[in-house]
């Protein structure tokens, strides 16, 4: 399967929507803390910026599109829309930066925050144990994957356990592919998996026939099954958890002030007037957490 192309969207201070109308380091040689950061209570987002990130004056952000309505293209447009480019925009704006963000394939997300290609991902990535070796997050979304399957489920799906014997597809890298894989193990009949670039094109494998289910983060299929009038989602969710932006360890720095930008807009209201656009407040989070540290 074909890479998609890089794009980069620059979005100016003023601005919080994506060209729509609608995962880089610091050098602040701190080191990463565990837990929520230890800065003043009254300091602002803006205050808090590293100052060779404030110098260039842009955020880099990485997404990986196809996960609607987290994060997409705009239709006939190659332009980034959704709540993960909103959010981003809206904490750009906090910081006192211009967003840049970039679209890349979710595998490479945390390799390009290690490499310096950008600064932050953010792209529907569940904050895990496994992650966190690796990287820091900022919680900002709470959600699970579902099971997705034809309409009228012909297969007769009814959990995860009646996926053993069967074809399934996952997207590649993603924590739902961890939960296939994690069944997969206790079935006696081992499933079939295929592994998909993202949930929409793993869809197309239902549509031909070749699986009878995936399994895609809750709103991204609600959105999916409802857009398209194709497919059935079923209800439970299986591994719910934190999703997070992810930041390289060596910029605790940078970590702390996005951490204060999404609070900031918590407390403000914009961040649910955004989850409200998108239709996934049920989702939405009532504190900027780090690490899943309460």
């Amino acid at each position: 399967m074909l890479r998609k192309r890089a794009l980069h969207v620059v979005i100016g201070l003023v601005t919080i929507t994506i060209a729509a109308t609608g995962c880089g380091r610091s050098t602040s040689g701190q080191t990463p803390q565990s837990g929520g950061a230890s800065v003043a209570a009254d300091a602002k987002a803006a205050d808090l910026v590293p100052a060779t990130i404030k110098e260039k004056g842009a955020l880099r952000v990485a997404t990986a599109e196809g996960y609607p309505p987290m994060e997409m293209y705009k239709q006939g447009t190659q332009d980034l829309i959704g709540v993960d480019p909103e959010l981003a925009a809206a904490i750009a704006n906090r910081l006192g930066l211009k967003l840049e963000m970039t679209n890349a394939s979710f595998p490479g997300l945390i390799p390009g925050l290690q490499a310096d290609r950008w600064d932050l991902a953010m792209s529907s990535m569940s904050d895990t144990e496994e992650r966190r070796r690796a990287v820091d997050f900022v919680d900002y979304f709470q959600a699970g994957g579902s099971i997705m399957v034809a309409r009228g489920n012909p297969a007769g799906v009814k959990d995860l356990a009646d996926l053993c014997g069967r074809a399934v597809v996952l997207a590649k890298g993603s924590s739902n592919l961890a939960i296939g894989e994690g069944q997969n193990a206790t079935c006696a009949k081992k499933m079939t998996i295929s592994q998909s670039e993202d949930a929409p094109t793993g869809l197309l494998q239902i549509d031909a026939g070749r699986a009878v289910a995936t399994i895609v983060d809750y709103p991204v299929a609600k959105m999916l099954a409802q857009d398209s009038g194709k497919y059935e989602v079923l209800e439970a969710q299986y591994g719910a958890g934190p999703w997070g932006i992810a930041i390289d360890k060596k910029d605790s720095q940078l970590r702390d002030a996005v951490q204060r930008a999404l609070q900031e807009l918590i407390d403000s209201g914009e961040y649910t007037k955004i989850l409200e656009k998108w239709g996934v407040t049920g989702s939405a989070i009532q504190a900027a957490t780090v690490n899943d540290q309460k």
